[in-house]
Formats: C-alpha cells, structure tokens, sequence
C-alpha cells in the first residue's frame, strides 16, 4: 500500500488512465471485429466501409499510447491487404 500522499496519488492517476485505457482498447478492437465479420461475410462494400472506420480508431489508439505505432500500423495494414483481395475481381 502506498505511503506518501504522492504515491497514493500516483495510484489514483493510474486508476483512472487504466479505465480510459481500457475503454479505447475495447473500442478499436469492436471497429476491428467489425471489418473481420464483414469480411467472413464475403461483403466487400461492409468491409470497405468498416476498415476506414476502423483506420482513425487504431491510429488513434497508437497516439494516445494505448497500442505500439507498429502494432496499430500492422494491423491497419493486414486489415487492408485483406479488404483489398475480397474486392480485387476474380478473373
């Protein structure tokens, strides 16, 4: 248990940015699961219309620090390259 008024300061800040935190994780992984779904579904004008949703969402998670850059980037790219080929046609 923290003994300085400081310390149980920090441990308040870090309560909260933890909640926060949590929130936005929750929220880009629900933009991404809805790119995923769409795609599942074979739709492509979903996915198309989710993944730019999604693109701010995990770009903006990176900023806040809520995610690594490079992981954020991956995914977007991975999310793309994926959207892409289900709406590249099949010759």
């Amino acid at each position: 248990m923290a003994n300085t008024s400081s310390a149980k300061k920090a441990t308040r800040k870090i309560a909260r940015r933890t909640e926060v935190n949590k929130a936005r994780r929750s929220r880009v992984r629900t933009f991404v699961r809805q790119v995923e779904e769409a795609l599942a579904a074979g739709n492509a004008d979903a996915a198309k219309a989710a993944f730019l949703v999604a693109q701010p969402e995990l770009a903006r998670a990176a900023t806040k620090g809520v995610m690594h850059a490079n992981t954020a980037s991956r995914k977007v790219s991975r999310l793309a390259k994926r959207v892409k080929a289900l709406s590249a046609p099949t010759a």
